[in-house]
């Protein structure tokens, strides 16, 4: 059988590698060459502790109060765009409590699946990524933070998670390299974390030589369908037959169901990230600082640092504004560490691809029998692709899947 994949991103690799595994022929399109993108330049976590989704229903009026600044953690580009406001819409009706208690199991399940998968992955392409288990902190320098930390790690506990609350001294003696000001944390200690670029190399050069074939800088232009099927992939370079079709080309799901008569809700959410090496001290654990919404991950004498949820469209200006106040916000909480303020027209950044309610598109969808989606995991992707690729593979061989995948239904909105 001719898997055809849509999309050279995480989602896409993953679900490639258990594909092959089982034996079928995959051909991934990619419109880039795999060197970029929002695979490339994440925080790399792999992070059960992810388990509440981005629609939450405080998120409505917290996110009023920072559409107001270009440089808050949540930044709506005002614009007529309807495919936003229908977004928007969406993601009103999604942040409920109902809604999001209903989600967490599904979301929990998926990426405590992804957690024992990536590491399964890790041994068996022999350690070619770095792969660390040293959990995650959550940070807080607001007790009001902190109190909803705590909760969150009680509701954690309860989903079979490991957490150390700690003080804000506590938090110091375990973090022994540098200064630590806050007044408090949670150590999730069964989170882990990767170097995302380099997962990516590792993955592309294993699919290569296990005969997984590429189409790069390759764009779709269209399908060919007959009744319910997808039979063809129409390209600028030539035309591909296919038995199955994959979309998991991220925050661009949109452009292309469009050509298959199919509108999906999903914005691009762009996030800002630098990187600094050979520190001469570092971080010993990734952490989250929670107020104000800013990621870190160390490797060695490597540190990455980024944050922000940008709806400005695709586009590749970059915000001067959120870029400061990223290293501005990571200096609050490390006032000792020695790095220098970033340039900001050298920042990267990337497209999280968000769907409505913060959770992700896995599955067949109702308008073609041979159509799988596989996208949307907003600041998830690296967290949730290896379940995920097992889950496509499952759904591709028609078998039962691994956990219960109707919460991320395709056409649910």
């Amino acid at each position: 059988m001719n898997i055809t994949i849509i999309g050279g991103g995480v989602i896409g690799l993953c679900s490639a590698y258990y594909l092959r595994k089982q034996g079928y022929d995959v051909t991934i399109i990619e419109r880039n060459d795999i060197t970029d993108g929002c695979s490339f330049g994440n925080m790399g976590y792999i992070s059960p502790s992810h388990f509440v989704p981005l629609a939450t229903p405080g998120m409505i009026s917290q996110g009023f109060k920072w559409m107001m600044s270009s440089s808050s953690p949540f930044y709506i580009q005002p614009r007529l765009d309807a495919d936003l406001v229908r977004w928007g819409l969406a993601f009103w009706r999604s942040a409920t409590a109902k809604k999001m208690n209903a989600s967490i199991p599904h979301l929990n399940n998926l990426l405590q699946l992804s957690r024992r998968l990536t590491k399964e992955m890790h041994l068996e392409m022999g350690g070619a990524f770095e792969f660390q288990e040293k959990g995650c902190w959550m940070l807080y320098k607001n007790e009001k933070t902190g109190d909803h930390e705590k909760h969150l790690a009680d509701q954690a506990t309860s989903l079979g998670l490991k957490t150390i609350a700690c003080t804000a001294q506590q938090v110091q003696e375990m973090e022994t390299t540098v200064e630590v000001n806050v007044a408090g944390g949670v150590l999730y200690a069964d989170d882990s974390h990767v170097d995302p670029a380099q997962l990516m190399r590792a993955l592309y050069e294993v699919l290569k030589a296990n005969g997984v074939k590429f189409w790069l800088k390759t764009n779709v232009t269209g399908f060919e369908k007959q009744g319910d099927r997808v039979t063809k992939v129409l390209t600028d370079k030539a035309d591909l037959d296919v038995d199955e079709l994959v979309i998991a080309n991220g925050s661009w799901f949109g452009p292309i169901s469009k050509l298959l008569g199919i509108r999906m809700l999903m914005q691009p959410g762009k996030g800002y990230s630098m990187e600094y090496d050979h520190l001469k001290a570092n971080l010993l654990h990734p952490s989250i600082l929670v107020d104000d919404r800013v990621a870190t991950t160390p490797i060695g004498d490597w540190l990455r640092i980024g944050g922000t949820m940008e709806m400005s469209g695709h586009n590749d200006r970059i915000l001067p504004k959120r870029v400061t106040a990223i290293y501005d916000a990571f200096k609050k909480y490390y006032p000792s560490m020695q790095i220098t303020a970033p340039d900001p027209e050298k920042a990267w950044f990337g497209y999280r691809p968000v769907s409505p309610d913060g959770m992700p598109y896995i599955g067949r969808h109702g308008k073609f029998q041979n159509l799988i989606y596989a996208g949307g995991h907003a600041m998830l992707g690296v967290s949730a692709a290896t379940g995920t690729g097992q889950i496509v593979t499952e759904l591709v061989g028609h078998k039962k899947t691994i956990i219960p995948v109707e919460a991320f239904r395709p056409d649910r909105f």
